[in-house]
């Protein structure tokens, strides 16, 4: 073409942002599709939106436009909550109220540019789209290693929606784990759309995983009834003190916080105790569990306030609290801590993967928007072997997110305890994808996981992922349940994030054909 032919400037620039348009509002609409919502039948309709803007796209750089358009979309919606935050202290960060959302949208679009202009290296069709559900994989896996983390919100995580229904469907996460389940998920949102053989293919295929999903989960619904007359499986007590976070902050009146706390664990653990004693079989040790930073100051430093605590929960065999601790180094953790019932500090886990722009501030933003300077990480996943109890791991908050890295592979727990405070968000989306997350890691590890949350949810999860229990957002009291055995560990447990990546490199390569073509780069 001449250059009198060539458009301006100007007016591609104008041609790239209308084409970007359609794949903006699709992603937008396929975070509908993630908890609490699980509206799963949007996602084909939204991939193909963005797959035709691939298609029509002249170039590879327009092609990864309309992926950051998708991107961009299904983030800023997805993470709408994260303005709660912010507006807990809007009198001091009010000027910073549009940016997390719409900041971290722009941050993780590119994840999704990425394997929209590579997928056009293979011809359009279900070889195209089989190698996009391998790149948006990888690159959903890859923001393991985004500042901190931030694998918030995996596609996968669409299937683990309330009740039996989801119990069933996310049960293919024990042996693929949550990025498996996000390729199978792109594979069939971008294909099923393509022709009527392929839908037919999604549909047998959703049948079968269906079939699979319920074959296991009750398979071993009778093997978990078996195993939980284990006698060092505790009864849990999850402290629910539902303190508002502005409350937290001000800590205007912590003596009545903590007052409440020791209320709610006295009454929890009298309640365990009369039915651990009236229980057939061996009797179960009794833990209460605090959540995340419920000591309203630094629990380690306090030892009266440790001795009211254990006179509190007399006949508990140990408590997990959540609190601050200041470390050798003088730098604040987010930490847990372990009590004995006498009160004496038995273990200590400083949370391991912190909240970029919460937690930690990284160094390339040149405000100070995290108070105190933030936080210092620990080490990462152990496991505690507590007097009197099953091994167990402990998780603080945000980093039970991360698949294939909760537990500590040389010394596998017992069961999960996860503590934290979702009061942050508000009664919205964003603590409820949480939720998902828990879940999952259950269901991935083939262990229990006691959560105890502030505000909510409170909630006991079997080694399926089922429900045993749960106190619902913005409710005071105490959920007491008697955990089941773990299970034996799952091909996920064992293998971890090699399966997902061996998934996707192995999709990826039946993608490209075995004889010399023509390059797709352009114009297909």
């Amino acid at each position: 073409m001449s250059e009198v032919g060539k458009p301006s400037r100007f007016r591609r620039l104008i041609l790239t942002l209308k084409s970007m348009g359609g794949p903006l509002l699709a992603g937008a609409a396929a975070a509908f599709t993630f908890p609490p919502l699980h509206l799963l039948p949007i996602l084909p309709f939204a991939f193909l939106v963005l797959m035709r803007g691939i298609d029509r796209a002249q170039t590879m750089r327009q092609a990864a436009w309309a992926g950051f358009a998708f991107g961009f979309g299904l983030h800023a919606v997805g993470l709408y909550w994260l303005i709660n935050a912010i507006l807990i202290r809007a009198s001091e960060f009010w000027w910073f109220v549009p940016f997390p959302s719409m900041g971290c949208a722009l941050i993780l679009a590119p994840f999704a540019a990425v394997p929209a202009a590579l997928c056009r290296v293979v011809p359009a069709g279900w070889r195209r789209g089989v190698l996009f559900a391998a790149l948006w994989t990888l690159c959903d896996m890859g923001r393991l290693f985004l500042f901190s983390g931030f694998t918030w919100n995996p596609l996968g995580s669409d299937w683990a929606f309330h009740g039996l229904a989801g119990d069933v469907m996310i049960q293919p996460v024990a042996w693929i784990g949550v990025d498996g389940l996000t390729l199978l998920t792109v594979i069939l949102a971008v294909t099923m759309p393509l022709e009527r053989r392929a839908m037919v293919g999604g549909g047998i295929v959703l049948v079968v995983w269906a079939s699979l999903g319920a074959a296991r989960f009750y398979g071993l619904q009778a093997q978990e009834s078996v195993a939980s007359g284990n006698a060092t499986s505790p009864t849990v007590v999850l402290v629910q003190g539902n303190v508002p976070e502005q409350e937290k902050i001000s800590r205007a009146d912590m003596q009545a916080v903590f007052e409440r706390y020791l209320r709610l664990t006295r009454q929890g653990v009298v309640q365990a105790v009369e039915e651990t004693g009236r229980a057939q079989g061996p009797a179960h040790p009794v833990v209460y569990v605090w959540p995340e930073t419920a000591f309203p100051g630094v629990l380690e430093e306090d030892a009266f306030a440790r001795s009211m605590i254990a006179r509190t929960a007399s006949g508990a065999t140990a408590g997990v609290i959540g609190t601050l601790r200041i470390g050798s180094d003088q730098h604040w953790r987010n930490s847990v801590v372990a009590l004995d019932e006498d009160g004496k500090v038995e273990g200590v886990y400083d949370k391991a993967t912190l909240v970029p722009f919460g937690e930690y501030q990284p160094r390339f933003l040149p405000l100070q928007v995290v108070p105190g300077g933030g936080m210092t990480p620990g080490p990462g996943p152990l496991s505690w072997h507590l007097s009197g109890l099953s091994a167990v791991g402990p998780l603080v908050c945000y980093e039970v997110i991360f698949s294939g890295h909760v537990v500590d592979r040389h010394d596998r727990p017992d069961w999960l305890v996860n503590v934290t405070n979702d009061a942050w968000y508000g009664n919205s989306a964003g603590p409820r994808q949480h939720l998902a997350a828990v879940r999952l890691r259950a269901v991935e590890e083939g262990l229990p996981i006691a959560r105890a949350a502030n505000t909510g949810v409170s909630i006991v999860y079997d080694a399926r992922g089922h429900d045993l229990g749960r106190l619902e957002w913005g409710v005071t009291g105490v959920l007491i349940r008697a955990l089941p055995a773990p299970l034996p560990p799952t091909p996920f447990a064992r293998f971890g994030q090699a399966i997902p990546v061996g998934l996707c490199l192995f999709a990826a390569l039946v993608t490209f054909p075995w004889r010399p073509r023509k390059s797709y780069g352009r114009g297909s």
